[in-house]
Formats: structure tokens, C-alpha cells, sequence
């Protein structure tokens, strides 16, 4: 019996011993694994890595900006079905345990022995807590120590968060792969888009299954390059949800037979040719907000952009330039391919293609026979990335090449040569030849009461050049800037029956410059003519005149304040456009024109909201007054309040439209009536001819044009904007204006229309007159007289009565 007592006090004191030696080695191990882990309290203000969208006008999707794409979505957000399939496939007891799941690591141990022999992955254990822990805090290096430290990370996370929390973290940040090439998918809102075009709360239970199989490996389950095997992970998922009551036997079994059905969507600015315009919006972010902000902060842009008229803008800006460049004949294939040594498919679908020049494809002509040539077309892609293997031909033809001034097929092209081709109209599997004009150009369409650009295309192809030159190029307007220099003279004393000298002038430019001699595009003067005349006809003379009297430091001011130029050099050769500018600053301009002379800011967008969805930009700084009320009480209607800057008298902004209406209708830019609406603008052409411009407007629209070489040379010795620049303005507003009514210009209270002669500027009450605009206190004249120059280069004004100007010589700069 003493022995017995003294063997269990011997047992017990051993046993304490090792309780206290386990106890210590026990902490000792918590505390060497524990030292250095990190605060799981950080991931209370975590904000991942979320996207910024860009949407047009009209709400469609037309770019996104990101590193990782990810949108972030509340727990509050997710629809049952899709916490069902991933509590199913990764962690079933999830709410049960306590971050780590002995269950699960007794059945992982279990079913890893049994596949030892077969070679098979080992089966991980971890449960959704581990993973977040992993993916936020620990890293995902693959030893013991590491899955240790997760293991207390995430008991500690636990401790610290409810469930709903954890959940919510490890539905949004993990990597669900890429259904195409830059589709990578972070999170299950993004991946919903993704693979599936839906929103998380549109998908069935096979789509829900199958976006929570991914995790385990998104790159091996690939609905492309694996699909048997990724449908075979996708309906052990759905096995797992109907063995967890999360949906019925009948239900579960029909959706294991369908298809995949991953259909990724495409976002891209090229659905609507404005990847000049995406691009733009992008530089603007990163400026206004970094780098980091841009790519990471969730950003949700609203752009002004409206998509039909977009592609509008698109087409009648190529078109010109295609038109331009066609009639300067056919310059040969891209380049010429051996058709002998491989095949023609593989061969062409290796070279790079322009992603925005649709419906244009590029081919390859296979060969010539008779009249007629079959070409190969560069394989589409299909929605994985990968090219078609599909061999689709088509037939050029003598129509196909008409315009190459060549008289039979085989002169234009010949086997293995690559060259672009346009489907024919109406004409199955006949294509007409094209190729990449030299020429470049830009078009620029703009609200003109708020600035909003509702169309920008900065060249005939953004994927072949991301140079903007609706507002990176700087240019010289041309007499397109007349405006400006005549909307100065009206604001200051002058009616537009007011006399200028068209004659020829000689001007000391001092300083050893020696003599300037400016003249007409024509080379021909008219003698004394009405200022109206001046525009319609685009007469230098008389705008040098006019600038001189006027005083070229007054004409830089309202230049800054058109916003046209920020510091004009104040010498005469700028009142003819010797300075340079963008597209987008003449739009802008023009539009405060036609606006009644209120200051506007262009922009892209209209608000920017974080990712929170508070408004953090917003263009419109108009106050509406009575915007805010709740409810309807009797009181006064709410107010919009403009406190915009007053740029031009309004009176004197619609003596310029007016007269910018008769270069339309009898002027330089008559190719423009033919569109059969009220219409107003210039024509600019420079020294030259390097740059042609046209810049114009509808009562609500205003549009600028530019064509010109991206090195400047001449587009011809003949060349006018009149016969370049107003097409392209002509064909954008047909298409524009198809459906509006033929809305006149706002006339202001206070303008009087007075029938005058179109020669004099006198008063008219025979046939010939036109409708003449004057402020009050201003009328025709009712004598016609002209003071002649003077001796020493200068010729003096005097004034008719009832306000008629006439104006003599002047000096000035270069051309």
C-alpha cells in the first residue's frame, strides 16, 4: 500500500514537472511565434486597392483605371447564394469555429494520408480567417513558421471582428484570375463583371459555384485553356452546397450539365473611339490627385462625353482625312509578307492591328487573279485573348480601288502584300482598299453655355498615336482668330457697318525688320468695305487696319479673356493668327461667342465621386437657390444663380455670330449651307497652308476642326480651310443635327435689325439688303465716306453720322 502511494506521489510530482516544463515551453513557443506579429486592429481602416470607372454622358462604362481591378462591396451587399458557395467550397464551419477549424485540419490530415501514394496535391486546411490573415497580414510564403503565425493571427482577428466583418474582407480581396488578358479580377463584384457581364445579385447558382471554386486556383481553372477541369471544380462546389442544405438535389444536378458560360465583357474607350478621350480624363486625375489615388482609390467618374456623337466626331473626322489624304493617290502596302514559308493566318495574326479604326481590318492579299484580288483578313480575337482560328477571305475588286487612280487590280496590290480594307455596302465579302493617312487632325464638340466637350477626337487613331491634338498641339489658328479681333472693335465703338480700306499696305516694322507687306489669301484687294465684309471674306488687309486702330494691346486682352492665349504678344501679325494655340481653347472661345459672352471653363467631367460616394468634384459651381427644399410649401420656384464672368457685351457677341453667319451662308465656308440649319463660324488657314481650321457653332453647339501634318508642311499650294477643314464641320453637324428643328440664333433684347446695303453699310430699302444688327444708340450710316491714306503710312478715321467707321491704314508684324 506504501508503495502504491509512493508510486502515484511519484507520478504526480513527474507530471508536474512536465505540466510545468509544457506550460513553459508552451509559452516560450506562443511567445517566439507571437513577438513580432502584426496588429490585426489595422484592418478596422483598412481601404483596399479599388478602381476608378469612367462613365459617359449616358451612364455606359467606357474605361477603368486600376492596378488591382476590384470594387468593394458590404457584407450588407452580398447576396445569400454567393456566402453560401464560399463558405461551401472554403470553409463550411466558418461560423462555428473559432479562425482555426480542428474539424477541418483532422479531415485534411485524413484524406492527405490516403492520397499520399497518388501522388496528389496535399489538401490545405485554412480556414476564410487564416486566409485573411494571410492575404493582409502574414504574407503567403509556404513554411511551418508561416502557417503557425497565421494561425494566431487569426485567432487573434477573431477575437477582434465579427464574423460578417472577416467575411466581408475575404469576399472583396481575394484573387479570383483573369477570364481575358487584362481582366485580372480582384474580389467577387469585379469577377461577377468580369467572367459574366451580371452584377453579383444576377447570378444563377452554376455562376456563383464557379466564381467560388477560383480561389483554390484561378489560374488553373482558366474557362478557356481548362475548361473540363474547371467545370469539374466548379460542380464539386455545387456538390459541397447541396451536402450543405444550401440548395436542393434536382436543383443542384441541372446546373452541374450547364455550360461554363463566361462571356468577360469588354470595357474599353474604343466601343466609342474615345480613347483620346479616356486618356485625357486619365491625365487630369493623376494630376489633380496622384498617381495613387487614381489607381487605387475607387474613383467614380462621371465624363461628359456623349457616345453617339462621339462616334459622329469620329467618323467625320476621319472621313476628312481620308478624303484628304485619297486624292493624293495610293502609297503602297504596309508592308509584304512571304506567303510561301508560312502559313497566312498565323503569319498575319502576329502583327500588331489598331484597335479603333473599325469597321477598317487588315489583310493580306493571298492573290491576284484577273481583276480581282482575295485577301486574308487578320483573325479576330476571341473573348479568351486568343485569335481565331477561323480563315475568313474576302474579294477586292476594280470598285474596291478606284480611288488609287490605278486601272487594274494587280497595280495596286500584289501577293503578300498587308494593306487595310473596309467592308463594301450592301456588297457580301467585297472590301475596298484604304490605308493610314499622313495627315492629322482633330475635332472638338462642346456645350457652349457649360463647357461640357461632348466629343473630342484628338487624331485619326489613338492606338497609332496618344497624341492629342485637340489639346496638345499647338498650332497657329490662322484667320480663324479674326473673330477675336473684330469682337474687339464691336465692344469698343464700332458697328458692323463700319468702313475699313481693303487695299494694299506697306508697314515699317522698325528695327532693322524692314518692310512687311501683308495681303489677301487672293492676292487682291476691294477697296473700302463693311467690317461684316472683312469676316465673311477673311480679308487681312482689313483686319491689320482694323487691328491698328483698334490697338493690339486691347485685342491680347480679350484674347486672355476668350482664353484663347495667356500672354499674347501685342504685334499686329497676331491679329492674323501668326500665334499658337489649341483646338480646344478656339472651341472654347468660339462658344462664349454664341453663349452671349459668358466666361466658361471646357471640361471632361462633370463630378468626381470617392469611393464612399461623396461628391469631391463638380464643374457645374452654378448655386441654385430652393434647389434643397424637402418639400413644396408655396414657396418661390428654385433659382439657378450665374455668377460666370461677362467676357463680351451679349450685344456685341451676336453682331459676331451674325456676322459669322454670312461666311456660312455667302462667305469662305459655304460648302457648309448645305446642311440647311442656322450656322455660324470661320475659316483659318496659316502660311502655306500648313494648318487648315474651321470653327463654328449652332445656337447649342459649338464645334472646332483642325487638319494639318504632325511636322508642318503644306497641304498644298491650293489648299483652303474652306475646302479641308468646313467638310469635316459640315459632315459632323448633318449627323448631329439630323433630328433637331432648324433653331435661329438668340437675339438679345436691345439689338435692332436694320435693312442695309451688304456694300455700303447704309441704310437699304431696295432689293440686295441684308438685316443688320446694332446696339441702341448705333444705326447705319447716312453717308458713305472713306478717308484715303496719309503720307507717313497712317491713315486716320472718322465717323459718319449715325455711327458708320471708317478706317484707314496701320501697321504691323508677319503674316
Amino acid at each position: 500500500m506504501r508503495f502504491i502511494l509512493r508510486l502515484f506521489g511519484w507520478m504526480f510530482t513527474a507530471g508536474a514537472i512536465i505540466f510545468v516544463i509544457g506550460a513553459i515551453g508552451a509559452a516560450g513557443f506562443l511567445w517566439h511565434y507571437s513577438k513580432d506579429l502584426p496588429d490585426s486592429a489595422q484592418l478596422r481602416n483598412y481601404e483596399p486597392p479599388v478602381m476608378t470607372r469612367v462613365h459617359a454622358g449616358d451612364g455606359s462604362l467606357i474605361a477603368e483605371f486600376a492596378r488591382e481591378r476590384r470594387l468593394y462591396l458590404p457584407i450588407q451587399a452580398v447576396p445569400k447564394l454567393i456566402i453560401d458557395a464560399y463558405l461551401s467550397a472554403e470553409d463550411k464551419n466558418f461560423y462555428k469555429h473559432v479562425g482555426v477549424d480542428p474539424e477541418g485540419l483532422v479531415r485534411a490530415a485524413i484524406t492527405n494520408f490516403r492520397n499520399r501514394s497518388a501522388g496528389r496535391r496535399p489538401q490545405g486546411a485554412s480556414t476564410i480567417t487564416q486566409q485573411v490573415a494571410k492575404n493582409f497580414l502574414v504574407g503567403s510564403e509556404q513554411n511551418i513558421e508561416r502557417k503557425i503565425r497565421e494561425a494566431l493571427v487569426a485567432l487573434r482577428i477573431e477575437s477582434t471582428y465579427s464574423k460578417d466583418k472577416i467575411l466581408e474582407l475575404y469576399l472583396n480581396e481575394i484573387y479570383l484570375g483573369a477570364p481575358a488578358p487584362g481582366q485580372g479580377s480582384y474580389g467577387i463584384a469585379a469577377a461577377a463583371l468580369n467572367y459574366f457581364g451580371k452584377s453579383v445579385h444576377e447570378l444563377n447558382l452554376q455562376e456563383a459555384a464557379y466564381l467560388a471554386a477560383l480561389p483554390k486556383a484561378p489560374t488553373d481553372l482558366h474557362p478557356f485553356r481548362n475548361r473540363e477541369r474547371a467545370i469539374e471544380r466548379r460542380n464539386y462546389v455545387i456538390d459541397r452546397m447541396v451536402e450543405n442544405g444550401f440548395a436542393k438535389r434536382d436543383v443542384g444536378d441541372l446546373a452541374k450539365k450547364q455550360p461554363l458560360g463566361v462571356n468577360p465583357r469588354t470595357v474599353s474607350p474604343n466601343n466609342i473611339a474615345a480613347g483620346y478621350f479616356a486618356e485625357e480624363i486619365r491625365r487630369e486625375l493623376q494630376d489633380r490627385y496622384g498617381e495613387k489615388k487614381l489607381l487605387e482609390g475607387g474613383l467614380s467618374v462621371r465624363a461628359t462625353v456623349d457616345p453617339k456623337m462621339q462616334l459622329m466626331a469620329r467618323k467625320a473626322l476621319v472621313d476628312g482625312l481620308v478624303r484628304f489624304d485619297e486624292a493624293r493617290g495610293w502609297r503602297g502596302a504596309i508592308q509584304k509578307l512571304d506567303l510561301a514559308a508560312r502559313d497566312w493566318g498565323l503569319a498575319i495574326g502576329e502583327l500588331p492591328v489598331l484597335g479603333d479604326v473599325a469597321p477598317w481590318r487588315l489583310a493580306v492579299v493571298l492573290d491576284v487573279v484577273g481583276d480581282s484580288a482575295r485577301l486574308g483578313l487578320h483573325p479576330l480575337r476571341e473573348t479568351s485573348g486568343q485569335l481565331k482560328s477561323d480563315r475568313e477571305t474576302v474579294t477586292l475588286g476594280g470598285e474596291g480601288i478606284k480611288w488609287t487612280r490605278r486601272s487594274r487590280v494587280s497595280q495596286a496590290v500584289s501577293v503578300g502584300d498587308v494593306v487595310y480594307v473596309e467592308p463594301m455596302d450592301n456588297r457580301p465579302g467585297q472590301v475596298r482598299l484604304r490605308q493610314l493617312p499622313e495627315v492629322n487632325g482633330a475635332i472638338t464638340v462642346m456645350d457652349p453655355f457649360s463647357g461640357r466637350v461632348l466629343a473630342m477626337v484628338g487624331g485619326f487613331s489613338h492606338d497609332q498615336s496618344e497624341f492629342n491634338r485637340s489639346t496638345q498641339a499647338m498650332r497657329q489658328p490662322g484667320s480663324s482668330f479674326k473673330p477675336f479681333v473684330y469682337a474687339t472693335a464691336l465692344d469698343n465703338g464700332y458697328t458692323p457697318s463700319s468702313i475699313i480700306l481693303d487695299a494694299p499696305i506697306e508697314i515699317d516694322q522698325g528695327g532693322g525688320l524692314g518692310i512687311w507687306r501683308p495681303d489677301n489669301y487672293d492676292g487682291k484687294s476691294t477697296g473700302p468695305r463693311t467690317l461684316r465684309y472683312g469676316i465673311q471674306f477673311s480679308k487681312n488687309l482689313m483686319t491689320v487696319r482694323l487691328a491698328k486702330d483698334v490697338g493690339m494691346p486691347l485685342i491680347a486682352e480679350y484674347a486672355r479673356r476668350f482664353g484663347v492665349y495667356d500672354d499674347m504678344l501685342p504685334v499686329l501679325s497676331m491679329s492674323l493668327g501668326a500665334g499658337e494655340t489649341t483646338v480646344m481653347r478656339m472651341t472654347a472661345g468660339y462658344a462664349m461667342l454664341v453663349n452671349g459672352g459668358k466666361k466658361i471653363r471646357p471640361t471632361l467631367i462633370d463630378r468626381i465621386q470617392d469611393r464612399w460616394g461623396a461628391t469631391i468634384f463638380r464643374h457645374d459651381q452654378r448655386i441654385c437657390e430652393g434647389c434643397d427644399a424637402t418639400k413644396w410649401a408655396d414657396q418661390r420656384e428654385p433659382r439657378l444663380i450665374d455668377n460666370r464672368d461677362q467676357v463680351l457685351d451679349p450685344l456685341t457677341a451676336y453682331q459676331m455670330v451674325s456676322i459669322m453667319e454670312g461666311v456660312v451662308q455667302a462667305g469662305t465656308a459655304t460648302v457648309v449651307k448645305s446642311v440647311g440649319k442656322p450656322l455660324a463660324g470661320k475659316t483659318g488657314t496659316t502660311n502655306d497652308a500648313k494648318d487648315v481650321w474651321f470653327v463654328g457653332f449652332s445656337p447649342d453647339l459649338a464645334v472646332g476642326v483642325y487638319m494639318g501634318f504632325d511636322k508642318p508642311k503644306s497641304l498644298g499650294t491650293s489648299a483652303t480651310a474652306g475646302q479641308y477643314a468646313a467638310p469635316i464641320f459640315r459632315d459632323f453637324m448633318i449627323a448631329a443635327l439630323k433630328d433637331k428643328p432648324a433653331t435661329p440664333f438668340r437675339v438679345p433684347a436691345g439689338i435692332k435689325l436694320i435693312r442695309v446695303d451688304p456694300k455700303t453699310g447704309m441704310r437699304s430699302g431696295g432689293e440686295g439688303g441684308i438685316l443688320e444688327a446694332f446696339k441702341p444708340g448705333t444705326a447705319p450710316p447716312d453717308s458713305y465716306s472713306v478717308i484715303g491714306a496719309a503720307g507717313d503710312g497712317t491713315t486716320p478715321f472718322s465717323v459718319a453720322p449715325g455711327g458708320g467707321r471708317a478706317v484707314g491704314s496701320g501697321t504691323g508684324g508677319l503674316y
